[in-house]
């Protein structure tokens, strides 16, 4: 089983996002994340679908994707060609005497600490998977009520793929 990222350029129409995950959820094919946002033309949707299996299912997602009638373009971004960020919100039950060791391991990763109750800390932290996951390791010791990801949104890096829609 890999991992590929998809990225679409759909129609900005009601219904698109349902008719995807339809086709993935009718096949049996298995979605690692999904997220979707207008893009700077409000007639499109950019939707960064993570899906996986092997390279035949992988393959044939690619196809079986394209042929939706609100599918405009879809491509695999490549990890060395492409820059992927997920954002994450995590609560830590977080008494006094430990909040400064939360904030110690939220200041090595760069997180910002949006949120301080007496008894909890929220943590927002944007990042590649790898670097959300280790963050999340460490925090062990720690007692974690909540997690909240976004799942992997990407953009191709240069200017060679981009796509201009008429």
């Amino acid at each position: 089983m890999q991992n590929r990222v998809f990225q679409l350029l759909v129609d900005n129409n009601a219904g698109v996002l349902s008719r995807i995950s339809g086709l993935f959820s009718r096949r049996g094919y298995n979605i690692e994340s999904i997220t979707a946002g207008v893009t700077a033309d409000p007639r499109y949707t950019r939707i960064t679908i993570v899906a996986s299996g092997d390279e035949e299912i992988l393959d044939q997602i690619e196809k079986q994707v394209a042929k939706l009638i609100d599918v405009r373009d879809i491509r695999e971004l490549k990890p060395e060609k492409s820059v992927y960020r997920e954002l994450c919100l995590i609560k830590v039950r977080s008494t006094p005497e430990k909040r400064q060791g939360v904030i110690a391991v939220a200041d090595i990763f760069r997180a910002k600490i949006i949120d301080v109750n007496f008894d909890s800390l929220i943590i927002e932290l944007t990042g590649n998977q790898s670097k959300i996951e280790a963050f999340i390791s460490l925090l062990q010791d720690y007692e974690i009520l909540e997690i909240a990801r976004t799942g992997i949104a990407g953009l191709s890096r240069g200017t060679d793929d981009v796509i201009f829609l008429e």
